[in-house]
């Protein structure tokens, strides 16, 4: 057992290192910049500046909207041309590399060897397990995953799970982080492949994927079948509490006993089914025409508002049920 290192709590942090500036770590620093924090960022792409400011900035009218804490500003993001300048004096660092195996072992032994023993490092991976990622660091006790979903900016979900040679303090204490800066935290009891969320989307979508392949479904019967459907449901209630009350007033119980022989029925394929060329063209086909000429980011300009909408309305639903 490590000794544990000095007490640094949510509220001693005014910087954070956001390592890797794509996509996911560009949410991250916005997000983080919007809480009123400092960022230091790296990322080795020649280009990764500029591709990191405009993500800050297509995310920043959505920011404004859901509301910025004091002192946010883009401002306060500074771009650094090493690893170490970028780590030094931040209280969190969020790794955001591409998802291989072998550079995240490399990263992240690389990011623990400039960092400061007491912060906690954090991987945005969507799918491996910290300890296979944390073979080659020299202190794997901090290190822990981080999952957001995307984009970390705008979605609050985040999944927290050490791995064999994480240590509890370094867990509790990235799960405190978040919770500061406004995220909705699953703490998980142990490693799974895929963590919780991904899983039960990857579900989904395999099965989305077999009924395009099948000719069984277009791709906009499919989405719409969701945002119609019970895609108007999760934001209040996920997928246990929405069977539990398709029971009635016997709940779970009753719609287990009522319903379970349809577990039998052949209602899901959940193994993968080939990804041939026509399934992808199809796929991308189906999409480019549900996009009705909307480009990226007027998709996402679309998705931003509408999940904010979503948000306050279930937020003041659950205060009217509350009060």
């Amino acid at each position: 057992m490590a000794e544990h290192p000095t007490d640094i709590t949510a509220h001693d942090i005014t910087t954070v290192a956001c390592v890797g500036a794509g996509v996911i770590g560009g949410g991250w620093a916005a997000h983080f910049l919007a809480r009123g924090y400092r960022v230091r960022a790296w990322d080795p792409a020649p280009d990764a500046e500029a591709k990191l400011r405009r993500v800050v900035a297509g995310a920043w009218p959505a920011l404004t909207e859901l509301g910025l804490a004091e002192g946010a500003s883009q401002d306060n993001l500074t771009v650094l041309p090493t690893l170490a300048e970028a780590v030094d004096g931040a209280g969190f660092v969020q790794e955001s590399a591409p998802e291989d195996l072998d550079l995240k072992r490399t990263l992240l032994a690389d990011i623990d060897a400039v960092t400061a023993p007491d912060v906690v490092i954090a991987s945005s991976t969507s799918g491996f397990p910290m300890s296979d990622m944390a073979t080659t660091a020299a202190n794997p006790a901090r290190l822990v995953v981080g999952h957001p979903f995307n984009p970390p900016y705008l979605i609050p979900l985040v999944e927290v799970v050490g791995g064999e040679k994480s240590e509890r303090w370094a867990v509790d204490r990235a799960s405190a982080f978040y919770r500061h800066v406004g995220k909705s935290v699953i703490t998980m009891d142990r490693e799974l492949p895929g963590f919780i969320a991904n899983r039960l989307q990857e579900a989904l979508w395999r099965e989305a994927l077999h009924m395009v392949s099948e000719g069984e479904a277009t791709v906009e019967q499919i989405d719409t079948a969701i945002t119609d459907g019970p895609g108007l449901r999760w934001p209040v209630h996920g997928p246990c509490l929405t069977f539990h009350l398709a029971g009635g007033e016997g709940g779970m119980a009753h719609m287990l006993d009522h319903f379970g022989p349809s577990l039998e029925a052949p209602w899901t394929r959940l193994t993968a089914p080939e990804l041939t060329a026509r399934l992808r063209d199809d796929m991308v086909a189906g999409c480019e025409s549900e996009a009705d000429g909307r480009s990226i980011a007027e998709l996402v300009a679309e998705r931003d508002r509408a999940v904010i909408a979503v948000q306050r309305a279930a937020a003041e639903s659950r205060g009217r049920t509350d009060g």
